[in-house]
């Protein structure tokens, strides 16, 4: 017996790296999956198929869908795919998305717009369509344990130079995961997010990561950077015996870490208007960035 056996899933951007793990893992705990990816050269092949041939093969079940979670209409076919098929929809494990790094100064309209597109509008997209499906099935009574896992990052949460179009995205995945807690509780539906490292075609392409999501060196060391490693928490997040909802977690190879969101740590009250010279005088303490100029 799988914990999440009868369940429906859909894992977005599951052709390859943390989607595919995610995949293959949530069909071996029992789940139909319907494997999500753009990839390939027509709708009939492709990595979402090689997926879901490996499913079959271990003896699950699954089906292939091709279309982008950033198209509105496809990511309604998406949902109605889970349901066509499967006959419901449980889980939904937004993971889809794409990179485009480059400096503020140097970074294109189009690569923001694409990294928005997919990262941010795939996950709201589906999670929409899957939630409107969720609210009906709720007013006709028929109540059941729905779960959304969405993908964040630390470049998001912890952001460094060189990212503004994915750490926004990644942010505002964040964000929303908090907001659609508390919106889609009603309707017996849990929201969380992870923020996962791991060795996928992503991060082999992100300058200065390579080096340290290599593999090791020994087939008996314990690979940190397998993308295996963060399914099983997306896994028990699925499942109908997990009660969280809302919360963020770090995931990197045998480290799971719960983050805690912007806070105030530090406050100055002035008893009335504030001038500029009191403000100046007031934040002289808080720390400083240097700014570094080209010559």
């Amino acid at each position: 017996m799988g914990v999440l056996d009868g369940r429906v899933a859909i894992v977005t951007g599951a052709g390859r790296g943390l989607g595919r793990e995610h995949a293959l893992l949530l069909a071996a705990e029992g789940a139909r999956v319907v494997v999500n990816d753009v990839g390939g050269a027509s709708p009939d092949n492709g990595p979402a198929h090689d997926v879901v041939a490996e499913i079959i093969s271990a003896g699950g079940q699954a089906v292939a869908n091709t279309d982008s979670v950033s198209d509105w209409h496809g990511a309604q076919r998406l949902v109605e795919t889970a349901i066509r098929e499967f006959g419901d929809l449980h889980v939904v494990v937004n993971n889809a998305g794409i990179m485009r790094d480059r400096t503020l100064i140097n970074m294109t309209e189009e690569e923001f717009d694409s990294v928005v597109d997919v990262n941010l509008k795939g996950t709201f997209a589906v999670s929409r369509h899957a939630a409107a499906y969720w609210r009906n099935q709720s007013k006709l009574g028929l109540a059941a344990d729905r779960a959304i896992i969405n993908t964040s990052s630390a470049a998001g949460l912890q952001p460094g130079a060189g990212q503004t179009n994915y750490a926004a995205a990644k942010a505002g995945i964040a964000a929303m995961t908090q907001v659609a807690s508390k919106e889609l509780k009603r309707y017996g539906v849990r929201v969380n997010c992870i923020a996962p490292a791991a060795r996928t075609h992503l991060t082999l392409s992100t300058p200065g990561l390579s080096e340290r999501v290599a593999e090791p060196e020994s087939e008996t060391e314990f690979d940190s950077w397998h993308p295996g490693n963060i399914s099983p928490l997306v896994a028990f997040l699925a499942a109908e015996r997990c009660a969280l909802s809302g919360h963020m977690f770090r995931v990197v190879g045998d480290l799971i870490g719960v983050y805690e969101g912007w806070r105030v740590v530090e406050t100055f009250e002035n008893g009335s208007r504030w001038s500029v010279p009191q403000i100046e005088q007031a934040l002289v303490g808080v720390a400083v960035e240097p700014v570094a100029q080209e010559a």
